[in-house]
């Protein structure tokens, strides 16, 4: 116990004369050691680096799991050395919505059969979406963790014991000072008793001359300046060798950056390609809207070709078809679409247009128009509008 009270009570006086020291220097009034130039570079990068680390680190939290809940969840599995349960995307989940909404609709109607492809897609894209997450956390949330839960902390442990170690030389270099001058005004005034309030009490000799005082307390206090001083460089050495580490850790995240977006390139490429591919399987299913418009433009057409209509059923004319008086649409462009021939109309992506229907049109084509330019369109190419 007598050790314990000790130990507290040293402890104690330590963070006393620290905080002295620390306060002097704020009002102005104590001296304060200066780290050279290229330390102090050292930390404003590693501060810098740890900033946006950290910003980009919690950025790319959200981007790869933009549910909070779902974040803290996992946090809480992390913490508690838990595997966290298997998680279902979103889109893997529309894609089995759909799945079942096509059985409950009928498989062989066109819009079950629709949504059944569909569904198979939207899993099928649900998959990849997994596997980029996966891929992201281990190449490049992963280092970003690191460095902010081990390296940074190991350094910012440093740099607080160096500050502690600072204030204590700056605290020794002031005791110096202050039994310097006592020493010279006793050396001046003759014999004199020594200034406990100047100094650090002593169980000095009474009977001493009070110049032989001050200079034993000048001894001392050089002796403490020069432990606090080789403590201090040494520190220094230390923090600076893990600053200068810093360098490292850009290399190391780089590499992980590069990691990241090769796997934001193959994850966007597969969603390409599965994209493609269910526009050619949505182009071979029958499509209900070009049927439902062949019937609604059908009388007016065949009034039409009562009175001479150009249009041919083998053979069709662009620059003879003319627009019914009803069955027009206005249609959303979702992709280009470069016209193959001159009797296709090119397309961009987000445009407006005219589209309509003729007898004797392949289903999964429409006619388009755009102020003076028509020509037939793809309808997988095309959101009809009400």
């Amino acid at each position: 116990m007598d050790f314990n009270v000790k130990k507290l009570a040293s402890g104690a006086g330590l963070f006393f004369t620290r905080a002295v020291q620390y306060t002097g220097e704020k009002l102005g009034q104590a001296e304060k050691t200066e780290l050279d130039a290229h330390f102090e570079n050292l930390m404003s990068r590693a501060d810098c680096t740890k900033n946006w680390t950290e910003k980009m680190y919690r950025q790319t939290e959200v981007l790869l799991q933009p549910n909070p809940s779902a974040r803290i969840e996992e946090f809480l599995y992390e913490k508690l050395d838990i595997k966290a349960p298997s998680r279902v995307t979103n889109s893997e989940l529309l894609g089995q919505y759909m799945q079942d909404a096509a059985k409950e609709f009928g498989l062989g109607a066109p819009y079950g059969s629709t949504l059944l492809t569909v569904g198979e897609y939207e899993r099928r894209l649900g998959a990849a979406e997994r596997e980029f997450l996966q891929t992201s956390a281990i190449s490049y949330l992963t280092p970003l963790r690191n460095f902010l839960e081990g390296d940074w902390r190991t350094i910012s442990r440093e740099r607080r014991l160096l500050e502690n170690l600072r204030l204590d030389l700056d605290a020794c270099k002031a005791r110096l000072k202050k039994a310097k001058l006592a020493e010279a005004k006793a050396a001046c005034e003759g014999e004199m008793a020594p200034d406990f309030q100047e100094t650090r009490p002593r169980n000095y000799v009474l009977s001493a001359s009070a110049s032989a005082l001050w200079t034993e307390e000048v001894e001392k206090a050089e002796h403490e300046l020069r432990v606090a001083q080789t403590e201090f460089d040494r520190q220094a050495e230390v923090t600076r060798l893990l600053l200068e580490g810093i360098s490292s850790t850009h290399v190391n995240h780089l590499r992980c950056l590069h990691e990241f977006v090769e796997a934001q390139a193959a994850y966007y490429k597969q969603c390409h390609l599965h994209m493609q591919d269910l526009q050619k399987e949505l182009a071979s299913l029958p499509n209900a809207f070009a049927v439902s418009s062949t019937h609604s433009v059908a009388m007016p057409s065949s009034a039409s070709d009562c009175v001479g209509s150009p249009v041919e059923t083998d053979t069709l004319k662009i620059e003879e078809v003319q627009a019914p008086a009803t069955g027009t649409r206005k249609a959303k462009v979702l992709y280009d679409y470069d016209a193959a021939d001159s009797s296709e109309l090119s397309l961009l992506a987000d445009e407006l247009i005219t589209v309509y229907t003729v007898p004797g049109m392949d289903s999964d084509w429409l006619i388009g128009e755009r102020g003076n330019q028509k020509g037939k369109v793809p309808v997988t190419y095309l959101e009809l509008l009400s």
